[in-house]
């Protein structure tokens, strides 16, 4: 699952890899990657391996889920299409509170206590998406762990999620992504060390 999902985006340019020509994050970190899930949407082949990869996992790791839950925005279609595959009711999550009407930062119903699972397109270092599970968890429902389509594997998402006590699977990761593009002839082997001293310290990569 992990090389097929990595062979989609790369198809379909959700992910570049440009170890030569580095991208710049709005952070100034220089990157030899750039992501771009929300492509995945516009293509049914790709999003319908996603969804069953995503609804495989979650049957797999949290088979008591009660009710599946999207991140605002990226998440949302993710979850709709898994939340159908596994007959259960969705909700999604806000990145803040709406400042008119009700101030909801959850839209759907959310019962006290319902088993969640959040889904995510990407996991950086988890921050956004743990406050999506801290959102979810303010309002009474336990959440069983996270779900997304690919985790870059930096070490503060593993930290951050632990410390938060969440587990978080994906479908593939950068690892995979790498290997996938060097045995497809995208990257040329010489590069696999350079691209793996980034996902180890990507603050001080190329300086």
């Amino acid at each position: 699952m992990a090389t097929r999902i990595a062979t989609d985006l790369l198809a379909i340019k959700a992910v570049t890899l440009r170890p030569e020509q580095p991208f710049t994050w709005a952070s100034g970190i220089k990157s030899p990657i750039y992501t771009d899930n929300r492509l995945t949407i516009s293509y049914p082949a790709v999003r319908e391996h996603i969804a069953i990869g995503l609804a495989e996992l979650i049957k797999q790791h949290f088979p008591a889920v009660e009710v599946i839950a999207g991140t605002a925005t990226a998440g949302i279609p993710h979850a709709a299409w898994v939340a159908a595959k596994l007959e259960l009711p969705m909700i999604y999550v806000r990145s803040k509170p709406k400042d008119h009407g009700q101030g909801r930062q959850i839209e759907g119903q959310l019962a006290a206590g319902a088993k969640v699972v959040v889904i995510d397109d990407l996991i950086s270092t988890g921050g956004s998406v743990l406050k999506a599970v801290t959102a979810a968890q303010n309002e009474g429902a336990t959440v069983l762990g996270v779900c997304g389509i690919f985790s870059y594997e930096l070490a503060a998402s593993t930290t951050n999620f632990a410390q938060a006590g969440i587990p978080f699977y994906t479908l593939t990761n950068y690892t995979a992504l790498v290997e996938t593009a060097i045995d497809s002839g995208s990257i040329d082997a010489k590069n696999r060390e350079l691209l793996h001293q980034w996902r180890r310290d990507p603050e001080h990569w190329g300086k």
